[in-house]
């Protein structure tokens, strides 16, 4: 028999999950529960800042109060405000070359 004949079998089937791989994606739901609760929680203490301080953030307090508006309970306003940064960033960053 010539070697480019031959071949080798591999069994590389899907391994089953660990103990600790379904521990953790039985958890992850619950993780990121958690993490829009706090989210939520630390958007909640933006409506405690000035807003020079919000100014400083790149937001406004209207920004606030439209991420709350704008998402459900189950959806992370945090999106929302960080969106709104980037697009005041953007036009701040863009307004010098339109002059």
């Amino acid at each position: 028999m010539r070697t480019h004949e031959q071949t080798l079998e591999l069994d590389c089937g899907k391994l089953a999950p660990t103990f600790m791989q379904r521990l953790m994606a039985g958890l992850a739901p619950l993780a990121t529960a958690l993490r829009m609760v706090r989210n939520r929680s630390q958007v909640n203490g933006l409506h405690d800042l000035d807003d020079y301080q919000l100014q400083d953030i790149g937001l406004t307090r209207a920004d606030v109060t439209s991420a709350f508006l704008a998402s459900t309970f189950f959806e992370d306003p945090s999106e929302h405000l960080t969106q709104a940064a980037k697009r005041r960033w953007r036009i701040a960053v863009m307004r010098p070359y339109r002059d």
